[in-house]
């Protein structure tokens, strides 16, 4: 790494910090988003799914500044989580982190809601009807079988968490070895003058990256796809047994 500057290698981990965060505290919630719509009818699901997907539409900038409304020293959410548990976001990394979990979260959800939408009903059905509990339903055969889904889920949000950079910039700013990610970085060091060199081994790195994520992606779907193909009459035995 020694191409890269001090700055740009804090940069580098910072993103690497924040993306992974927003994927593994938004992932949860996104399954549990992902299922209310794809499985169960109740009021208000139509708002719910707009909300969800709203990121998607707007400007980045407007979802920064709603963030920043919401999430900022004087917002209502800010100061609970300030009073409560200690956690400020504006200007800080965790509200990189929560921008970019916001930004990738409508990504987890299609993903998920989509593999969900694929699962055979009739195998739940089968289990469901030989005394398998719901939850044991979704554990032994939902589950395994929406993994790819996950997956891919998992990994376009933590693309885009690490690409992230209208949101970022309006709700932390662009402070460097605190909210400076590697966008951020770019967008500093083309504002250098000199700093092109910098800019273009950011971009190469960032490039590398995203791309290296998406082939293990590819390349973990195939091979748990491949395993529940094979699996998938077996769980239904398990599940009926337990």
């Amino acid at each position: 790494m020694s191409w890269l500057s001090p700055d740009g290698l804090t940069a580098l981990t910072l993103s690497l910090k924040v993306a992974g965060w927003a994927t593994a505290i938004g992932l949860p919630l996104a399954l549990a988003v992902a299922y209310a719509l794809a499985r169960l009818r109740f009021p208000g699901r139509g708002l719910l799914n707009i909300a969800v997907h709203m990121p998607l539409i707007m400007p980045p900038v407007v979802t920064g500044y709603l963030l920043l409304l919401g999430f900022g020293p004087q917002g209502p959410l800010g100061r609970v989580f300030h009073d409560v548990f200690g956690l400020t976001f504006a200007f800080r990394w965790t509200g990189a982190a929560l921008a970019a979990g916001v930004m990738g979260f409508p990504f987890m959800v299609r993903a998920i809601r989509l593999s969900l939408e694929a699962v055979d009903p009739r195998l739940e059905q089968a289990a469901a009807t030989l005394g398998a509990p719901r939850f044991q339903v979704f554990r032994t055969i939902t589950l395994p079988m929406i993994v790819p889904g996950l997956l891919a889920g998992a990994v376009l949000a933590f693309a885009k968490g690490m690409g992230e950079f209208g949101a970022t910039i309006t709700f932390v700013s662009n402070i460097p070895g605190q909210t400076q990610t590697l966008p951020l970085a770019i967008d500093l060091a083309l504002e250098t003058p000199g700093g092109e060199g910098q800019a273009l081994r950011l971009a190469l790195l960032s490039l590398t990256i995203a791309a290296a994520a998406l082939v293990l992606s590819e390349w973990l779907s195939r091979r748990v796809a491949a395993r529940i193909a094979g699996q998938t009459t077996a769980k239904v035995e398990e599940a009926a047994q337990i």
